[in-house]
């Protein structure tokens, strides 16, 4: 049975604000955030997403570099650290990858605060020390400027053990039909996920020309373990108002609101570091 309108409407904002409730950051004075309400609220900061991957062997001296220096040399240098975490996959890069993001007051403060921490002689020493040994990137760090969207959780602070997992997932639509994915995920996605035991932490999507911005919505969810998250999509596909949004979604829009496979949609399961304030 379709849940009527007026029941769905209550149902999703209970369902939404549960699943927003525990995305959480965990308490790493400076870095915590204050908390906010669980309802999805504009965010007017610019992330940055960045990936680095390390020569083989290195990864340990990267998130050494990270945990003892970085992080500090961040926040001392005005930015936020949101979260870090390392692929649970071998394939996917567990053993050489770094995935993270941080969060700016805006794109000149972003310059600004690169400039600043680069010219650090702290930092310049730490970069140094850590490389005594070889270098540890194997090539240009993946870097993309994001905004928050209209329906993304808020980022909040709480305690968090550390045990559960990650998921990135990026997804990429037709020219065109990326409002019509945003409608979908505001009016029935979020809900859903919530309903089979997903929690939000943050939807975004690209900034910038290059990064495709009218056709990219990137995304990270967490689960107890990966296998919990594979079973919640397993049942999540086989929701019936999933289904009948679906259906409703693409005949209005005229056809899939993603690309063919395997393009439209890539998933990536992770697991947070030692450091990560999100965890």
């Amino acid at each position: 049975m379709i849940t009527p309108p007026s029941t769905r409407r209550s149902w999703l904002a209970t369902t939404l604000a549960a699943g927003c409730a525990t995305a959480v950051l965990s308490m790493h004075s400076p870095l915590a955030f204050a908390a906010e309400s669980p309802a999805p609220t504009s965010d007017d900061r610019l992330f940055e997403r960045r990936i680095y991957v390390t020569n083989e062997g290195k990864l340990p001296d990267l998130l050494a570099r990270f945990r003892d220096h970085t992080v500090k040399l961040f926040h001392k240098h005005g930015i936020e650290n949101i979260g870090y975490w390392v692929p649970v996959e071998k394939e996917e890069g567990a053993d050489t990858t770094l995935y993270y993001i941080i969060a700016h007051k805006s794109r000149e403060g972003a310059d600004a605060s690169w400039a600043a921490f680069r010219k650090d002689p702290d930092w310049q020493a730490a970069a140094k020390a850590s490389e005594a040994n070889g270098k540890i990137l194997a090539q240009k760090p993946e870097v993309i400027f994001l905004k928050a969207t209209d329906f993304s959780c808020p980022i909040k602070a709480a305690s968090g053990t550390g045990g559960r997992v990650f998921e990135l997932r990026t997804y990429t639509t037709p020219e065109g039909r990326l409002p019509a994915l945003h409608d979908r995920f505001r009016n029935h996605t979020m809900g859903l996920f919530s309903r089979h035991g997903m929690s939000h932490t943050g939807y975004w999507t690209p900034t910038d020309p290059k990064d495709s911005p009218s056709t990219k919505l990137l995304y990270i969810l967490s689960h107890e373990s990966k296998s919990a998250g594979l079973k919640s999509f397993e049942s999540f596909r086989a929701d019936p108002e999933w289904i009948a949004a679906k259906n409703a979604s693409e005949a209005k829009a005229g056809g899939s609101l993603t690309v063919p496979q395997p393009e439209g949609v890539k998933s990536v399961y992770m697991k947070a570091t030692d450091f990560s304030p999100i965890r």
